[in-house]
This record gives structure tokens, C-alpha cells and sequence, in this order.
């Protein structure tokens, strides 16, 4: 019997067709995770990448709770047209601490991985209030409301226990100083100032609404404001070139 005879037997019955289906794609599934449980991690360790500052976990829980992921991706492709408008390709590093990751497919608007400094403070605030005040042809809706909303820090630490649960290594001392790091983020002359610099290795602190209030606003801005700022990747452009 020819494989061409086989085959037909197979999409003559069903069942056996199903039973076939369900080998192939349980061999195909063992050859993919088997290898996994042989690796200590999936995810290689690149310098500076650090857990988000309780500021910056704020900013991005407004993120995800207005929606932006919806038009925004955090990914960039490794494909030379993405590289050249926002920036090296994405590392799988960087988004070892996001629950849930922010990756992505769908751009309605340009993706945000590389976003940090891209952009002032002030510009930002204004994107966010009319987005049309800096880009013309932009769709994306405002959010004023923002500015006038004070960040609610009452469950902030919560929030940071529930991350180093899943698996974020947040110390204890990051957990009990939260609301003194919020305050030392927005205000860089606080007397905390140095100690949550030193939790926070590379975090920028600074006046992000420009009030000297914390809102929302404050907090998103200093989401916004980090991404793609831990990792320098002259470092490993510099050492692929001398390869």
C-alpha cells in the first residue's frame, strides 16, 4: 500500500484522523516544553533591568486600566524598518517583571517600548490632555482627567507584595518603604531621596506633572518616561561589532 493509499484511509475515518492529529501535535508539544524544564531560565539576564519603582508600577496599572495597550504595543520586532524608527529590537529582559506583559500586536498608534526621554514631561502632559495639541492627526482620545485625579496609594504596597508573589524580587525593605519612595520620586530634594535611589537603581525622580502634585498623571508620565531606559544597548552593539 502507497502512502498516497494510507493517507486516504485516514481521511475516510474520522476518528482515526483525530487520533492521528492528537499524536502529532502531542509530539510536536513535548519537543517544545520537554526542553524547558532542563533550563534554570527561558529569559537571560541583561544589566540594569530592575523591578518598576512603586511610582512607575502605578503609572503602569493606569496604563493597563485605560486601555492604551490596545493601540500601543511594547515590542519591537528584530526587522530592520522597526529598528530604524523606534530603536533596537525588544529583549525579552525587559519585560521579565510585567504581570501582564505588554507586548503586543495591534498599532493603531507608534509602539511605546523605546518611548522613555523620547519626550519631554511637558509634552507629554499635553499629549495627554489633547492629544491633537501636539499631534494634529492624532485619534487617540484625551485624558485630562488625569491631572486632576490624585494617585491613590492606599493599596500600592499590596500591589507590590502581589508582584513579588509572582515573582517580581521585591525586598521587604522596597515593600515597607513605598509610600516614602513615591514621595522621593516627585521630589528629588526629599531626605529619602538617596535611599530610594538606592532601591531603585537608574529611576529618575523628578516633578513628572509640574504642580508638584501626585496624580495619575505623575504616576503614568513616570512609566511612560522609563521605558526602554535600563538597558544600555551600546554595550552590546559595541560587542557584536567586535565580534
Amino acid at each position: 500500500m502507497s502512502i498516497m493509499e494510507k493517507h486516504v484511509v485516514l481521511e475516510k475515518n474520522s476518528i482515526l484522523l483525530v487520533i492521528a492529529i492528537i499524536i502529532v501535535v502531542a509530539i510536536g508539544g513535548l519537543v517544545e516544553i520537554v526542553p524547558l524544564f532542563y533550563l534554570k531560565s527561558t529569559i537571560e539576564k541583561v544589566e540594569g533591568v530592575r523591578p518598576y519603582t512603586p511610582l512607575e508600577l502605578a503609572g503602569r496599572n493606569i496604563y493597563i486600566r485605560e486601555g492604551c495597550y490596545n493601540c500601543h504595543s511594547q515590542m519591537i520586532r528584530p526587522l530592520r524598518d522597526e529598528i530604524e524608527r523606534y530603536g533596537h529590537f525588544s529583549l525579552a529582559a525587559e519585560s521579565m517583571y510585567d504581570h501582564p506583559f505588554q507586548w503586543g500586536s495591534k498599532r493603531t498608534g507608534p509602539d511605546l517600548a523605546r518611548v522613555g526621554t523620547k519626550y519631554s514631561d511637558q509634552w507629554h502632559r499635553e499629549h495627554l490632555a489633547n492629544p491633537r495639541a501636539v499631534v494634529p492627526d492624532s485619534i487617540m482620545p484625551g485624558y485630562p482627567f488625569l491631572a486632576t485625579t490624585e494617585l491613590d496609594t492606599r493599596h500600592l504596597a499590596d500591589v507590590v507584595k502581589t508582584n513579588r508573589f509572582v515573582g517580581v524580587p521585591y525586598t521587604d525593605e522596597q515593600i515597607a518603604n513605598v509610600d516614602a519612595d513615591v514621595a522621593a520620586q516627585v521630589n528629588p530634594d526629599d531626605k529619602e531621596a538617596k535611599a530610594f535611589a538606592a532601591r531603585y537603581p537608574k529611576a529618575v525622580a523628578r516633578d513628572f506633572s509640574g504642580d508638584g502634585k501626585v496624580t495619575e498623571l505623575t504616576a503614568l508620565i513616570a512609566y511612560l518616561q522609563m521605558l526602554g531606559t535600563l538597558v544600555d544597548f551600546k554595550i552590546y552593539d559595541d560587542k557584536a561589532n567586535a565580534r
